[in-house]
């Protein structure tokens, strides 16, 4: 596997707690799975996908974990449009 390198933007995941070791009071759907630390940063040496590596987030903290993306993009969105909501503001004749 080729190296990625230094300061190059990745993400990582960290296993914080298992599932034995999560709070009594979780919902059973919840405590059965691991608490995962997600994060994206620069990483501080040269690494290898799916390998454990450091990064420096944007604010200059460090974490360490298992690097899952190379210039991660964002998943999210707010939904399909909702066609009543385009025409407020606009005086109702749109």
């Amino acid at each position: 596997m080729e190296p990625i390198a230094a300061g190059t933007w990745v993400e990582i995941e960290s296993v914080l707690l298992e599932p034995g070791e999560r709070a009594p009071n979780l919902p059973p759907e919840t405590a059965k799975v691991p608490y995962i630390l997600k994060a994206s940063g620069f990483l501080v040496g040269d690494a290898e996908l799916g390998r454990e590596a450091t990064i420096r987030t944007i604010i200059g903290l460090e974490y360490r974990g298992r690097v899952v993306a190379v210039n991660p993009g964002y998943g999210h969105s707010f939904g399909p449009t909702v066609p009543e909501l385009l025409t407020i503001g606009i005086g109702g004749n749109a």
